[in-house]
């Protein structure tokens, strides 16, 4: 899903290696519900531990903030780069065509899981006489883990309706340069709280917070919450002022270690006013502790996604073929990986393992199946076209080799 030009060398390799990060981080998300001592899951297992709802609420924190950030530094970049006609164009194919396209297939193998499971529970026979499925409607279409493409798309679009009219009206630049000179002012030790501000009060006013799961996952329904939108919107839009200041990363890069401590101490506050790794899966009542909730959270959020940039843009800058590879391949995985991840939780609910082996194992066989079906069916094929802009040669051609003239 990377949109900067592979041949060009201000490719930010540490940003794109974060977003394929980020993206293959949802396979352990999701295995890791299994393991949880509170059950969250459709599948919860008998082997559990807090560490497993710890490692958990750690990379719901920061991971798809981070993705955001990224997804708008890149999406400024495109448009600049192809302009919007061909901006749009290439979204609607690779973000609007797999989140229609892929989205049936996907929903129906979770579905085939699930009803696996409940044969299993019914002595081999698929149960019969249950209720009727909820009707699909607008507010209760389940988007599943495919509900980022959607915000992805109201987000593209939010931007596109914004750079109009100043593409029109700002002629000299003015608007431009002031933007770029508070964007300067918002970039430092005090970014976090910046950007923590409205998302605290979006989360203060979000009905029934359960601070433990954060923001509330907008995968249900064409019209994300409040506290989702807020959180992704905000990063993105910090994402697109990045990349108009381009000279701010190195000074977010710099900022690695103090990031990385308000984000730990943020993160751990946290994480023990949620309720501690086994907390109450319950709304919080109390106004005046989900408000100072709500502020430690959101800033343990933008704390850690600066965090993990900066860290990406200090340690993983170098080129690497392995990283470049993952991250070619990440949205792939991502999109097929939640089924593969049901399958393994299955199949090792009886098996004589302790919790993280099975995550062990359930991460590496979603791993190698996902791979492997990236390899053969999409990386050198129109899906890989259709999914990553380009579809590499199954074999590269042979530069020729000169022949000395006599």
């Amino acid at each position: 899903m990377s949109i900067t030009d592979p041949d060009r060398p201000d490719r930010l390799h540490g940003l794109d290696a974060l977003r394929g990060g980020a993206l293959l981080l949802g396979v352990v998300l999701h295995a890791s519900m299994s393991y949880m001592p509170t059950p969250i899951w459709l599948f919860p297992d008998d082997q559990t531990s807090p560490a497993a709802a710890g490692l958990f609420f750690a990379i719901h924190l920061f991971r798809m903030t981070s993705f955001f950030l990224i997804a708008g530094l890149f999406a400024h970049l495109m448009l600049g780069r192809r302009g919007t006609g061909a901006f749009i164009r290439d979204r609607l194919s690779r973000i609007a065509g797999p989140l229609a396209g892929l989205w049936w297939v996907v929903f129906p193998a979770v579905i085939a899981v699930i009803v696996w499971k409940a044969a299993i529970d019914n002595g081999g026979t698929i149960p019969t006489g249950g209720p009727p499925p909820p009707p699909l409607t607008l507010e209760t279409f389940p988007l599943l883990h495919l509900w980022f493409l959607w915000v992805l798309l109201i987000l593209y679009a939010a931007l596109l309706l914004v750079r109009a009219p100043f593409s029109i009206l700002d002629r000299n630049g003015a608007v431009g340069r002031l933007a770029d000179r508070l964007t300067g002012g918002l970039i430092g030790p005090w970014t976090p709280a910046l950007m923590a501000a409205p998302l605290a009060l979006a989360l203060w006013l979000t009905p029934d917070w359960i601070p433990f799961f954060g923001i509330p996952t907008p995968d249900k329904g064409f019209v994300p919450n409040p506290a989702a939108l807020t959180a992704f919107g905000s990063a993105f839009g910090l994402g697109v002022l990045l990349d108009r200041r381009r000279d701010l990363l190195g000074r977010i890069e710099r900022l690695w270690p103090v990031f990385t401590i308000v984000a730990l101490g943020a993160g751990a506050a946290a994480l023990v006013l949620s309720g501690g790794p086994v907390p109450p899966l319950t709304p919080m009542t109390d106004p005046q502790l989900k408000a100072s909730t709500a502020a430690i959270y959101a800033l343990a959020v933008f704390a850690s996604t600066l965090a993990v940039a900066a860290l990406s843009l200090r340690f993983l800058s170098g080129y690497s073929a392995v990283r470049r590879y993952l991250a070619d391949a990440s949205y792939w995985i991502y999109i097929v990986h939640l089924p593969l991840v049901m399958v393994g939780q299955v199949l090792l609910l009886d098996a004589p393992l302790p919790w993280w082996g099975k995550l062990a194992a359930i991460f590496g066989g979603v791993m190698a199946a996902a791979l492997v079906s990236y390899e053969l069916l999409v990386r050198h094929t129109f899906i890989g076209r259709w999914l990553n802009g380009r579809r590499v040669p199954w074999r590269r051609a042979a530069r020729p080799v000169p022949v000395p003239a006599e």
